[in-house]
């Protein structure tokens, strides 16, 4: 399994690769947050133990919540077999396809400075260096990768990983060229949502070689810098890595690193809940942020999906159950999981990040729905 997101288990989840991707539809009412108490660190506490210790989910996992009254962190369980440690608020896991929402925020960055827009066509961002796929004469946008309607499928028909515990690692430039140059496409362009890391590896791509530099420095300068998130990147430093919790499978045993060179903007991403809660801060206008217009831009649902019964924005998925809407997106690795998502009317945002590649997205749900343990 292949996962970086989506998935299916969240209101049912979403990302890429794997089966980690959202599942959908909420299982129950969804009560109104103003009639709900103020989460407290026990609760959340009493959640993630039965998470790891009764359900044996993961080996250690972090979950945060802000709101405008502040931050609650929580981290339970333990680093590895090897390491005692308690995760924490500044431990780094790898993010999967909730690195999605920065390539797509990049995205939304450049169309409000008026430097894009989404109907671009990609092959004006490449050049001559790849030759894009056209279907009656219709031409993929920016638009289309960022809402998975393309008509690109999940992974290129190419993808033939040397090493599967690290599956990305071995897919080169060259081969992503091959790929489009010579893929049909299956049904018209726009027609209908398909989830698709190829298609984001591409947009992370093709913003990255636009700006000429790599997709890394890219959204270090537009996103990270600008909200003071310096325990995100893609490459970790010496004190990163220090604090980087090792991944384990489903089965709870160690597992590998992934490395994403070509689809950086699909899933390469490593960060920690509170620079997630920062991000999550500043989509929903709790600090002043120049990005809040390319944010507010992304969260706007432009795709319906069917088969998951929510929309698509710019990278997020939009959810609404109810009398209550939840953007969110999911992510999963070979070790790791994680979650990002908000309700703007209730002004709260909650990320989790788990050491183990099993999904936590009910996690999410029961924090955002009050389903706690007394």
């Amino acid at each position: 399994m292949l996962a970086l997101g989506i998935g299916l288990v969240l209101w049912g989840a979403a990302c890429a690769g794997t089966s980690t991707e959202p599942e959908v539809g909420l299982s129950a009412p969804t009560p109104s947050l103003s009639d709900a108490k103020p989460l407290n660190v026990s609760q959340i506490r009493d959640l993630l133990a039965e998470f790891v210790d009764d359900d044996r989910q993961s080996v250690g996992v972090v979950a945060g919540v802000t709101s405008a009254e502040g931050r609650i962190v929580v981290g339970y369980g333990s680093l590895s077999a090897n390491d005692s440690t308690q995760p924490d608020g500044d431990t780094v896991f790898e993010i999967g396809s909730v690195t999605k929402v920065f390539t797509s925020t990049l995205l939304a960055d450049l169309v409000s400075r008026e430097e894009l827009g989404l109907d671009t066509p990609v092959q004006d961002l490449l050049g001559d260096e790849i030759q894009m796929p056209t279907r009656n004469g219709v031409e993929i946008t920016l638009g289309h990768l960022a809402t998975h309607s393309s008509g690109l499928p999940r992974l290129p028909d190419n993808f033939d990983p040397e090493n599967p515990a690290n599956p990305y690692a071995d897919y080169t430039g060259e081969d992503l060229n091959a790929f489009l140059s010579s893929y049909e496409l299956a049904r018209n362009i726009g027609d209908a949502v398909e989830y698709s890391n190829v298609g984001y590896g591409l947009l992370g791509h093709a913003l990255a070689q636009r700006e000429g530099i790599d997709f890394e420095t890219l959204v270090t300068e537009r996103i990270l810098k600008p909200l003071k998130m310096l325990d995100t990147a893609v490459e970790l430093s010496p004190d990163l890595r220090e604090r980087f919790a090792t991944g384990h499978d489903w089965r709870l045993l160690p597992a590998a690193n992934w490395d994403l060179p070509v689809f950086a903007g699909a899933g390469a991403l490593r960060s920690t809940v509170n620079d997630l809660l920062t991000f999550l801060e500043a989509n929903l206008g709790l600090h002043e942020s120049s990005l809040l217009l390319a944010m507010e831009l992304a969260h706007v649902p432009r795709q319906g999906d069917p088969a998951l019964g929510m929309d698509i924005g710019l990278g997020w998925i939009v959810a609404i159950e109810d009398d209550r809407e939840f953007v969110w997106h999911n992510g999963a690795t070979g070790g790791y999981a994680s979650f990002i998502g908000f309700d703007a009317e209730a002004g709260e945002g909650i990320v989790i990040l788990s050491n183990s590649q099993l999904s936590v997205d009910n996690l999410a749900y029961r924090l955002f729905t009050r389903d706690l343990s007394e």
